[in-house]
C-alpha cells in the first residue's frame, strides 16, 4: 500500500511539473536563454576554483581535479535536489499569504504542490556545470579505479540528492514555527552546497565534526570521496563512514518527513 501511495505521489508530481513545463514552453526562446544564463551563473564557482589553482598547485593537499571532483558531485547533487524540492523554501510565504490554506483543501499533498510550483526547464541549466565538470575531472583523477570506487560515484551523487532534498524539506518545516525562517533555510541548503564544493579539511576540526554529526553535510560527498580518492580521514573516523551516505540520506529524509507531518498537524489557518 505504501508503494502504491509513493507511486501515485510520483505520478502527481510529474503531472504538475509537466503542466508548468508546458506553460514555460509557450516562450521557447526565453526559456532557452534563461536556461543558458542559469548555467553560466552556476558555473562561476568553477571559475573561482580555477583562479585559486592558478596561484597554488594544491588546496589542503588536494589537486585541481580532486577539488573539481568534489565540486562536480556537490553541484550536481544540489542542482537535482533544487530542481525537485527547492521551492519548498517558499512555505513561509504561503503561510503569511494564506495560500497554504488553499493547498490544504486540494486532493494533492501540499508538499507536492509547493515543490512543483513554477517548475521550469530553465532550472535544468543548473545541472550542466556539475555534469561537465565531472565528465572532465573523473578520467584525470589519480586513483585506482576498482569496481567499488566506480560503483560508489553514482551512489554518492544519489545520496547527495537525497540529503540535500531532505534538508530542504526539514528546514522548510521549521517555517511552521518560524514563519520568517527563509534565511535559515538558505544557510543550510545554499550554504551547504558551497561548503561541500571544497575539501572539508580546510575548515576547523570542530566545524567538520559539526557538519558530520549535527548537519550531516559531510556525507553529501566528502566521506565517500575520501574512499574514491583513497585519502585518510582528517578526523580519524572509522572507514565505515565512507559508505554511510545512503544510510544518512535515509535518516535525513525520514526526519524531514516526520517534521513536515508534525508541522502540518500543528498548523492553524491564517483565517484569510
Amino acid at each position: 500500500m505504501g508503494d502504491g501511495a509513493g507511486g501515485l505521489a510520483i505520478r502527481v508530481y510529474a503531472l504538475l511539473a509537466w503542466t508548468w513545463v508546458r506553460s514555460a514552453a509557450q516562450y521557447p526562446v526565453s526559456m532557452t536563454l534563461l536556461g543558458l544564463a542559469t548555467a553560466v551563473v552556476s558555473a562561476l564557482d568553477v571559475l573561482a576554483i580555477t583562479l585559486m589553482f592558478a596561484h597554488t598547485p594544491r588546496i589542503a593537499g588536494f589537486d585541481t581535479h580532486e577539488v573539481l571532483f568534489l565540486y562536480g558531485t556537490s553541484a550536481l547533487s544540489f542542482a537535482v535536489a533544487d530542481l525537485l524540492l527547492g521551492t519548498t523554501e517558499r512555505l513561509g510565504l504561503h503561510i503569511r499569504m494564506g495560500t497554504l490554506d488553499t493547498m490544504l483543501v486540494r486532493p494533492v499533498s501540499p508538499l507536492i504542490q509547493i515543490a512543483t510550483e513554477d517548475f521550469s526547464p530553465r532550472r535544468i541549466g543548473k545541472l550542466l556545470p556539475g555534469i561537465v565538470v565531472l565528465v572532465l575531472a573523473l578520467p584525470r583523477l589519480e586513483t585506482d579505479w576498482t569496481p567499488g570506487r566506480v560503483a560508489l560515484v553514482p551512489v554518492l551523487v544519489a545520496s547527495g540528492v537525497a540529503i540535500f532534498g531532505g534538508l530542504w524539506v526539514l528546514t522548510a518545516s521549521v517555517q511552521f514555527l518560524l514563519v520568517d525562517g527563509h534565511g535559515a533555510t538558505k544557510a543550510v541548503t545554499y550554504g551547504g552546497s558551497f561548503l561541500t564544493q571544497y575539501p572539508l579539511n580546510i575548515f576547523a576540526r570542530d566545524f567538520v565534526r559539526g557538519v558530520t554529526f549535527v548537519v550531516p553535510l559531510a556525507f553529501v560527498n566528502w566521506q565517500p570521496a575520501l574512499y574514491v580518492l583513497d585519502r585518510p580521514d582528517p578526523l580519524g573516523l572509522p572507514a565505515a563512514f565512507r559508505f554511510a551516505s545512503p544510510l544518512v540520506a535515509a535518516l535525513v529524509c525520514a526526519l524531514a518527513a516526520v517534521a513536515w507531518r508534525a508541522g502540518l498537524r500543528r498548523y492553524r489557518s491564517t483565517g484569510s
